[in-house]
Parts: C-alpha cells; structure tokens; sequence
C-alpha cells in the first residue's frame, strides 16, 4: 500500500515520499525500511530510526525528523490502531485432516512423534517441533512456532488476540489487531485452560524449560526466562520480560512492563508493580482496603525498618 494511500486512510498529514510502498508496521526496537514505526516521545531516543519506511507521531515530535517520512496526527496511538487493522491477515478456515485427526491449516509443519486429543485446531503457518503432546479443544492460533518435547494441556488457547485497546477521541475503545505471534521453545510445558496472547508487533515468548501451571494468563509481548516456572493462575500483563529460573507462586499478578531478574521467587498471591532488580524471594501481601487507606498502610510500611532503627537506637541510649 503506498504511503499516500495510508495518510488518507489515517487522516494523517504526510510528509515525504507519497509513493513509498509500505508492508507493515514494525516495532521501535526492529524498523524496517517496508515498514511504518510508531513512536512516542517517551520511547524517541529508545532506538535508531533511521532505517524506518516512516514514522507515525504526534505534531510535537514533527521537527525531530526532518529527512523522514512522516505521518502526523493528533491522536497516533489511535492511528496506530488503525493502522495495525489495515495490515491484518486472516487465516483460512482449518479443516479436518486426516493424518493429524485434527483441523488443520495450510502451511503447518509438525515435526514426528506427535500425539494430538480431540478437537485439536491448528492455523495457518504453524510450526510444531518433534515429540509433541497436545491434549483435547486446544487451539494454536496462525504462525506460532513451537519447539521440540512441548506438552499442551486441555483447553489452552495459543496465539489468542491481546487484550490492546485505545480510547478514541469520542471515548469509545478501539480494538489494536496484533501482527505478531508466540514463539515457544523446546521442553515447555503447558497445563489446562491457559492463554497465552500473541505479540502486537513481534512474538510473546517462551522460553527453553518453562513450565506453566493449569490456568495462566500471559500477556502480549511478555518474554518468559529459561526454566521459569509459574503456577495456577497467575496473570502476567503485557510487555513484562520474566527472568530465567523464575518461580512464581499461585494467583500472582505482574502489572505491565515489569522485568524480573534471574532466579528471582515470588510467594502465593503476590502482586508485583515494580521492577525486581535483584535475585531472592518477594512478597507482597496485604489485606484488602479502601484504596485511600491502602495508600497510606503501604507509605508507612515502607518506613517500619527506619522507625524500628531508630527506636532502638533511642532505646540503647537510655
């Protein structure tokens, strides 16, 4: 689609080359030069742009780029939506095939020794590695890539559609199509009734050795550490980089964008809003309040260890 054609299908003002054939949209860390990159002036020094087809921003960041091809709008997480939409693709209708006893797409590889239960659905373009076990009703959404020795318990959903939504200038939430997939390593083991969403952009993955409880959200774009493992429900929100050698304890949630070192243990029931910089085990637990209450209860915590100090300090001079 050239590039003209997209500022109008947008309602961007364009700058540049009209005539310029774009193919997607690619993420700030990886630009493309078929490509469109959205960036925001949080994330403008984050990465090179200069090998990018053009760049979606807001009228603010106009005069940072003069020799670019630019897309200019006021709302461009909104027009990233959209754009997003425009470059979708669609698999085919599975159908039943005989060899795998399951509904099956076109282009899928499955490497040998596989065993697959009932009602199995796999998309288009998938990759299944050798010694795969893939229990009843599971689905593997079009172009995830899968290891060898993986094992997929019943009900679990690969690949489903993120939950990425912006607000339009009405309010109103827009869907963001994701263009990405899930890559899953070797030796991976998956329980029942787990989600895993596919990448906005690029793939969610997980990583050699991981093993994950019945009942697990992982969030588009997350990268799950080598021999993690994460037990029964667990939610991991988007974009969070998991550590290697993680353990995860039940019904632990992890708010967006939140990395963990390696060889880090979180307790049962934990939640966790900020970076974990260091290995050893974290806990965070406190009984549910009003949330003005709950802010204050938390200020105070984080102060006991200095007032403890300095108590006993007060004391040892008596």
């Amino acid at each position: 689609m050239k590039l003209s054609e997209i500022a109008k299908l947008i309602s961007a003002e364009l700058i540049g080359s009209p005539k310029k054939e774009i193919y997607g949209v690619a993420s700030i860390s990886a630009p493309r030069p078929d490509k469109i990159t959205f960036v925001e002036k949080k994330n403008m020094n984050n990465s090179d742009f200069s090998s990018a087809a053009a760049l979606l921003i807001s009228p603010e960041l106009k005069n940072h780029y003069p020799h670019k091809n630019l897309l200019i709008v006021e709302n461009p997480k909104f027009a990233f939506a959209k754009l997003c939409n425009l470059f979708v693709s669609r698999s085919s209708k599975p159908v039943y095939n005989k060899n795998f006893k399951a509904l099956v797409g076109q282009n899928v590889l499955v490497g040998e020794n596989y065993e697959f239960g009932s009602n199995v659905v796999i998309e288009d373009g998938v990759s299944i590695g050798k010694n795969a076990r893939i229990s009843d009703n599971v689905v593997i959404h079009k172009n995830v890539t899968i290891g060898d020795n993986i094992y997929i318990g019943s009900g679990s959903v690969i690949g489903s559609e993120g939950f990425g939504n912006v607000l339009t200038d009405e309010n109103n939430w827009f869907h963001i199509n994701h263009l990405g997939s899930v890559a899953i390593g070797n030796n991976v083991r998956i329980g029942s009734n787990c989600c895993i969403d596919r990448g906005t952009l690029h793939s969610t993955h997980i990583n050699d050795g991981v093993i994950i409880d019945n009942l697990v959200h992982i969030a588009h774009n997350v990268i799950v550490g080598e021999n993690t493992a994460i037990a029964a429900k667990v939610g991991i929100a988007g974009s969070c980089v998991i550590g290697k050698r993680n353990m995860i304890g039940g019904m632990v949630g992890i708010v967006d964008h939140i990395n963990t070192a390696d060889d880090v243990i979180i307790s049962a029931t934990s939640t966790v809003n900020k970076d974990l910089k260091e290995p050893g085990t974290y806990t965070g637990i406190m009984p549910i309040s009003k949330h003005s209450a709950w802010k204050r209860i938390a200020l105070w915590i984080t102060k006991l260890d200095k007032i403890s100090k300095f108590i006993n300090f007060k004391i040892s001079k008596l």
